[in-house]
């Protein structure tokens, strides 16, 4: 169609052909001044999302722990989302200087997209995983690389395949406005005003070339980060999670709730080392809750509690890193558990993303995740949930074993 439109109108200052367009790009890639040229362009447009993307990042997730950080950068970041794009590069070229501008108006085009993605995803990041790696004491850049970053990854990943073509659109208008010497944008220009419509295409399928690989190489990498991110999550010391000897749990005249709901009151037992105590009262009567009060997740309302500096506890519900394996999710928090999870797992489910198995077999990697964590007391909620009696009989000789004298307090329905 392109063809036969340029020959309808026969005139190829007013629309050049598909033809004309490839020969005069083939030689504008054997120019000596080509590559140059590419570079200039590449480096500041390159350089400018890159600085964009990292910063918006960082930014999102000081404004996700701090409020008034995300407060302090509303006002600037909508402004930079609203105003035109062309106003802003006029500013610059006039504070700045035209060898700059591309660069700086890539940053501000690309910063706003990235910072809001980036606050979504963060807001999308699982509180209850989060915890989960609090009590095992996966903390700081260990739990950034292990939860943090995989989940806010997609985000990143959609906003990216947009940001990339965006970059590349402000870099070569801010180019055009500035006509820097050496840059694309200044080859356009020149294209423009000498009537030549055939560079005018070529450089424009340069840029488009130039931006798609950008995208493709950029999106590949990030991507590939998640799987490396939870592979360092792995290799990082494991300094938060020393080895805690048994210790009593004891609570007195114990108030539990959330906020200033009440949800148990009066309670008072003592679970000594080697001890053992079952919670198997019906559902509401504060079961779950206890266990998170004893673990540290919330405070208790009145009363005195003395137990262990470190617990390990099952969650009532599943709260594993889908991403990775069972033997992963345990080393996690504690070294040798693959032999562990083979006691109560078959052999071909250690290896796979948690995420493929059945109920019952990732209730079963979160009892040896909770055995294996060196802790001083053991918590366990509605251990035997999804398990046949078989399996059930095994995983209680599994605690039985693997208990090593710390009190377990176990939430049952029985």
């Amino acid at each position: 169609m392109w063809q036969v439109a340029s020959l309808v109108v026969g005139n190829a200052v007013l629309l050049a052909g598909p033809l004309e367009t490839v020969v005069r790009l083939a030689q504008l890639v054997f120019d000596a001044r080509f590559l140059s040229t590419v570079a200039f362009s590449l480096t500041r447009i390159v350089g400018g999302f890159l600085a964009a993307f990292v910063s918006a990042v960082l930014l999102a997730l000081a404004a996700c722990r701090w409020r008034a950080v995300e407060d302090a950068l509303a006002p600037a970041v909508t402004a930079l989302k609203s105003v035109p794009i062309v106003c802003i590069i006029v500013l610059l070229l006039m504070w700045v200087g035209s060898r700059s501008v591309s660069g700086i108006a890539v940053f501000l085009a690309v910063f706003p997209a990235v910072y809001f993605s980036a606050l979504e995803g963060l807001a999308d990041v699982s509180p209850q995983v989060g915890e989960m790696l609090r009590v095992f004491g996966v903390r700081g850049f260990r739990g950034f690389c292990a939860h943090t970053w995989p989940e806010l990854l997609p985000f990143l990943l959609g906003t990216s395949r947009n940001v990339c073509g965006m970059a590349w659109k402000a870099g070569v208008a801010a180019e055009l406005i500035g006509s820097p010497m050496g840059s694309i944008g200044e080859r356009i220009y020149q294209s423009k005003i000498l009537l030549e419509t055939a560079d005018l295409f070529a450089w424009t399928i340069v840029v488009v070339l130039a931006s798609w690989a950008c995208e493709q190489v950029f999106v590949a990498l990030l991507a590939r980060s998640g799987k490396a991110s939870l592979a360092l999550a792995l290799r990082l010391p494991r300094g938060e999670t020393l080895s805690c000897p048994p210790a009593e749990v004891r609570i007195v005249d114990a108030s539990i709730g959330y906020g200033e709901k009440v949800v148990a009151s009066g309670l008072s037992f003592v679970v000594p080392v080697g001890g053992r105590l079952l919670l198997d009262q019906e559902s509401g009567y504060g079961k779950t809750t206890l266990l998170r009060t004893i673990a540290g997740l919330q405070p208790m309302l009145a009363g005195s509690l003395s137990a262990p500096r470190s617990v390990s506890m099952e969650f009532q519900e599943a709260r594993l890193i889908e991403d990775m394996t069972a033997e992963q999710n345990v080393e996690l928090v504690a070294a040798g558990g693959s032999a562990l999870l083979r006691e109560v797992l078959p052999a071909d489910a250690l290896a796979v993303p948690v995420r493929e198995l059945s109920g019952g077999q990732r209730r079963r990697v979160e009892l040896v995740r909770a055995l294996a964590y060196r802790s001083g007391a053991v918590l366990l909620d509605e251990p035997f949930a999804s398990l046949d009696e078989d399996t059930r009989r095994t995983c209680e000789s599994f605690i039985d074993m693997h208990l090593e004298g710390r009190p377990l307090l176990v939430a049952s329905h029985v």
